[in-house]
């Protein structure tokens, strides 16, 4: 499948390397088109299709999260509110990445940053959306339903709030249902690869997303030793 994908980052050296990274890469067959701010790159989105997003944070203009934002709201319909995006930012405190998830972004790359991990990840959310991204509008795992273009929760017909951690978990969780995830992934995922502390904390906001979602919150399973498995 022809991927077609759209960065957009202010700083001309690191959009060329970019550039020409992916221009060498032969195995997947990807086509990258670079605009210079979030203006253009709001401009793009409402002209062409693009089935994945690359975004800086810091921009002129229209910023990265203003513009994240701006394409999962239902307001504008004119932009593919669940086009796949990925952060590329120098900002690694953890309120920010926490931020950036409950926006609605799939994944974050931060700066400094290894190009090949940039291509790999970018290959890997495409392959894993199968191409269908941009026909999706929610995600729905038996009684619980997630609004991608809102980013509002529906458990058992009752909307709920749920905090940055809790919301990304659920959505992380849904959108690869019936797999047995481990504590190990959601901790990457979810917390970053930075973070030191024990696997206790997935444990313990499990508990709270279940809590909060209600009777559907029993949709998570348990998989002694393994993880975590959300089921319809």
């Amino acid at each position: 499948m022809n991927y077609r994908i759209l960065l957009a980052e202010d700083d001309p050296q690191i959009t060329e390397i970019i550039s020409d990274y992916f221009s060498e890469k032969t195995d997947e067959c990807t086509e990258l088109v670079c605009v210079p701010d979030g203006t253009t790159a709001l401009e793009k989105l409402t002209e062409e299709e693009f089935h994945l997003l690359i975004l800086d944070v810091m921009m002129p203009g229209i910023d990265g999260f203003s513009l994240c934002r701006e394409i999962r709201s239902s307001k504008n319909s004119a932009t593919p509110a669940d086009v796949l995006l990925l952060f590329l930012t120098a900002r690694a405190r953890e309120e920010d990445l926490l931020y950036g998830y409950a926006l609605g972004c799939d994944d974050y790359i931060i700066k400094p940053f290894s190009l090949a991990a940039l291509y790999a990840k970018c290959i890997a959310l495409l392959k894993r959306a199968g191409g269908t991204v941009l026909q999706k509008a929610e995600l729905v795992c038996g009684d619980i339903r997630l609004d991608l273009r809102t980013l509002e929760v529906n458990s058992g017909g009752n909307e709920v709030e749920l905090p940055p951690k809790e919301f990304a978990l659920l959505r992380f969780l849904m959108e690869h249902k019936n797999w047995v995830i481990s504590r190990e992934m959601l901790l990457d995922r979810i917390w970053g690869a930075d973070y030191f502390g024990g696997d206790r904390v997935v444990d313990n906001h499990i508990k709270k997303l279940r809590k909060a979602l209600g009777n559907p919150g029993r949709q998570i399973k348990t998989v002694i030793s393994k993880g975590y498995k959300l089921t319809e």
